[in-house]
Formats: C-alpha cells, sequence, structure tokens
C-alpha cells in the first residue's frame, strides 16, 4: 500500500537563521524588523525601473548594487522585473518604480497591482515569495528563462497568446511579446508551480542558473490529490516540490513523501 506523507518545512516565524550568512551584499544592508516586515529606511543605493501595463513588468532604467544578479529576467541587455521582484525592492527602498510619464509610483499603488491579482502574482504568492527571499533563496518565476542565452527560441513561448503577440514587427517588439506570453500563460487560482527556488549562491548566473533545489507550487486552499501530484511531477521534471499554505498571514511550505506501508494479513 503507497502511502502520500506530508512534511512541513517551516513558516514564516521560522527561527532558522542559517540562511542569512548567504545574503549577497546586497540583501545585508536590508534590514528587517519582527515577523519578516522590511523597515524603510534611506538609502545611498537606489535603482530605478518603469512599470509597463502592456508587459505587465518594470523594465529596469538604472540599476544600481549587486542585487540585480539574482533578480529579474534578462533580456536584449535589458533586466525586467516582475510585480513581485517591484514591491519586494520597493519595500526595502531599493528600488523606485515609475510610471509611463516617469513620475514616481507609490508604495501604495504597487500594493494594488500585486492586490489585484492581474499582474500574474496574488498576494499570497507574493507573501510566499518575500518569505523565501527573506531567507536569501534565489526565486524566479516558473518556466520562465533567467536568460536567453542557450535557450531554444521556439519554445520559449508557453501561451497561445504569445503567438498573437509575436507578429509585431520588430525584434525588440517580438521578445517583450514573448515575455507577456510567458507570463499570461500562468493562472493563479489552479494547482500549479509558481517558483524555481534556488539555494543562497553567490556564484549564480542568470544565463546557465542549474536545476532549482525545488519548485514552489500553490494548489487554491486544498492540498493536491495524488493526480495531480503526479502530474506535477513530471511537468517539473524529477525537481523537488513544496507547497505553500498561508492562514492568517502565516507562510508554511510542506511537501509530500511517499512511503510503503506492508500489507496486514
Amino acid at each position: 500500500m503507497e502511502v502520500v506523507k506530508c512534511e512541513s518545512s517551516f513558516g514564516e516565524d521560522s527561527d532558522d537563521d542559517s540562511h542569512g550568512q548567504y545574503a549577497n551584499d546586497d540583501d545585508a544592508e536590508y534590514s528587517y524588523a519582527s515577523g519578516l516586515v522590511p523597515k524603510l529606511q534611506s538609502r545611498n543605493i537606489v535603482s530605478k525601473a518603469r512599470w509597463n501595463s502592456k508587459m505587465e513588468m518594470a523594465e529596469v532604467i538604472v540599476q544600481k548594487g549587486s542585487l540585480w544578479k539574482t533578480t529579474g529576467i534578462a533580456r536584449r541587455g535589458m533586466i525586467y522585473c516582475s510585480i513581485e521582484e517591484v514591491l519586494f525592492l520597493a519595500e526595502l527602498g531599493a528600488l523606485i518604480l515609475l510610471d509611463h510619464c516617469d513620475a514616481t509610483l507609490p508604495l501604495e499603488d504597487i500594493y494594488v497591482k500585486v492586490a489585484n491579482g492581474k499582474n500574474g502574482c496574488s498576494w499570497e504568492q507574493f507573501q510566499a515569495y518575500k518569505q523565501l527571499k527573506s531567507l536569501g533563496y534565489i526565486v524566479g518565476r516558473h518556466g520562465v528563462p533567467w536568460s536567453l542565452k542557450g535557450v531554444n527560441r521556439s519554445n520559449e513561448c508557453v501561451s497561445s497568446k504569445c503567438s498573437v503577440e509575436s507578429a509585431l514587427a520588430d525584434s525588440e517588439s517580438e521578445d517583450k511579446s514573448s515575455i507577456i506570453g510567458m507570463f499570461n500563460g500562468m493562472q493563479i487560482n489552479e494547482a500549479r508551480p509558481v517558483f524555481d527556488v534556488y539555494l543562497p549562491n553567490s556564484k549564480f548566473r542568470k544565463s546557465s542558473p542549474g536545476d532549482p533545489s525545488f519548485v514552489l507550487c500553490f494548489t487554491g486552499g486544498y492540498p493536491p490529490s495524488k493526480a495531480e501530484l503526479e502530474a506535477l511531477e513530471r511537468e517539473c521534471g524529477g525537481v523537488p516540490l513544496k507547497f505553500c499554505h498561508i492562514e492568517h498571514g502565516r507562510v508554511n511550505f510542506f511537501s509530500f513523501d511517499r512511503v510503503e506501508l506492508p500489507v496486514l494479513p
């Protein structure tokens, strides 16, 4: 008889500080109060990004610090940030977000962009992202390459919308449309992989990130069935899976193990 065993990993109020020593130089500047809530403070090194409503991403126009080695995706010499990356850095005072008129967007407006769930990330997913980043992990959207170096362009798009967008004339627009396609292909409310998570690594390279340490999945509030679990395992190609459950602001991660029970006579 086969039984799937659930194993909890860690939650938001975990007192495990073992990951802090791996944080990069910029992460070491980040200061947190109790409960991993960022303490906003003035910084001498601040990057800037411009929000692109059509792409539902931010294009980094001023890069400061080494944090960009593990943040954002690289396309044609530019870096683009997802909304969870934007909010995480904005909370820390490390990033200023501009609108299309180059006016600074207040933090409240960025919260709204996350809360409405229209930019490929729900509030619960941001909480999970923030928790993992606060522990020093390297986190990226599942299925979205960090860089196109070594990626087969024919397999770059994972959404039917991508083929429509890629009809744009110039190559730059085609590249941006492929980003839109990959993010639009992600549905928020179904059991699916959300983030690729890597161990803290000062030598991490976007051009050759290697396999993630695990893939973080969301299940829409209910544990996955055996069939769903097996489908997710096949989709992730053998990379270990962890699942996230958030209740009353507490972020919990858990995984499943298969064990064989003897058949009783």
